[in-house]
């Protein structure tokens, strides 16, 4: 199997023995080679879209796939939504640990809202081509999304240590100044490095080959759809990429780790019990996220699929966020009683 990045020298030579054939002029055989030169050219850099193949190609499948994506977007943007309006209305939840679960409950909405809405209207128009210019940036926003997901969870991970260990220091080493640094910084870092791999991405030529065998552009399909050598772009994910994941897989390891500890020296039963609460929801966020990407990007090669890293792939890009707002509303009775607040609120009529 020739490598893609090796197609174009390749055909090259085989031009150059075809043009050798007896029988031809050399102006035939300048102007034959040319013309296909100038029209491999072509197939290389005039790439105007893609075509995103989607979740199924069955016809009778599309109208159930629309309706239960669709009702599951409409879920995740209103529950997450819902969550923000709650923490902004009630002031006893203006603390470090909401204020964290707000930005993570609007990162989730515009996780979402960056890969199901062009599913949603591809299936409606039943038109799956995609742009080249709306796939680099659906890349980069997903990208972005993605990554901040994991730092903002690193960061409450992080929040939730210094609770539970150090009770007493909370107030004062959670300051607001630290918050909304850590916040910030979680957004500015992950813009950089998403804007580094659509950059690098944008570098690379593509062959006439334009089909993506998933539901919106990944990084990975879009690599193995390159004619040229995508060592770079493979290098970066691997170093900056690996990095920024590595640091956020450690600070939660190291945060639960104490966190664990700590608990374990709790005498009292209901005092174990109270201390793991405040950080349940959490851990259970983490543990689906988490353990749904990494079945995505960190598989064997000798088990992976298109089929199965597209059902991995909903799981973490849609499904996590669907279910957040539930188990954050469901398993924290502060999210609750202002949700209910709100809703007895909205219930009075005004005078």
């Amino acid at each position: 199997m020739i490598p893609s990045y090796t197609r174009r020298s390749t055909l090259e030579y085989c031009i150059i023995f075809k043009v050798h054939k007896p029988g031809l002029t050399n102006f035939i055989q300048l102007i034959h080679l040319s013309a296909y030169r100038q029209m491999e050219w072509e197939n290389l850099t005039s790439i105007s879209a893609f075509v995103l193949l989607g979740l199924s190609k069955q016809p009778e499948q599309q109208e159930v796939l629309f309706g239960l994506f669709l009702f599951m977007y409409l879920v995740t943007v209103g529950g997450n939504l819902l969550i923000i309006l709650a923490i902004v209305a009630d002031a006893h939840l203006h603390t470090p640990m909401y204020f964290f679960l707000a930005n993570l409950s609007l990162a989730d909405a515009c996780f979402v809202s960056t890969t199901v809405p062009k599913m949603l209207a591809n299936i409606w128009i039943q038109n799956q081509a995609i742009s080249y210019a709306g796939c680099l940036s659906q890349l980069y926003f997903f990208m972005l999304f993605v990554m901040l997901e994991a730092f903002l969870l690193a960061v409450m991970a992080y929040d939730r240590y210094v609770a539970i260990c150090y009770p007493l220091h909370y107030i004062m080493v959670m300051s607001p100044g630290l918050c909304v640094f850590l916040v910030s910084a979680s957004w500015i870092m992950n813009a950089l490095h998403s804007l580094l791999h659509t950059l690098l991405m944008n570098n690379l030529s593509f062959c006439a080959e334009r089909k993506i065998p998933h539901f919106f552009c990944d990084i990975n399909p879009l690599l193995s759809l390159s004619c040229t050598d995508p060592f770079i772009n493979e290098l970066v994910i691997f170093t900056v990429g690996g990095l920024a994941g590595l640091v956020c897989v450690l600070s939660l390891i190291i945060s639960y780790a104490h966190i664990f500890s700590t608990i374990l020296k709790i005498p009292s039963i209901q005092g174990k019990q109270k201390a793991f609460s405040t950080c349940s929801s959490h851990l259970s966020v983490v543990s689906l996220f988490f353990g749904t990407s990494f079945c995505v990007y960190f598989s064997p090669p000798s088990t992976r699929s298109a089929q199965k890293g597209t059902v991995a792939s909903v799981m973490y890009t849609v499904v996590t966020p669907v279910l957040n707002p539930f188990i954050y509303s469901l398993r924290n009775r502060d999210i609750k009683s202002s949700l209910r607040k709100l809703i007895w609120v909205s219930k009075i009529p005004s005078p």
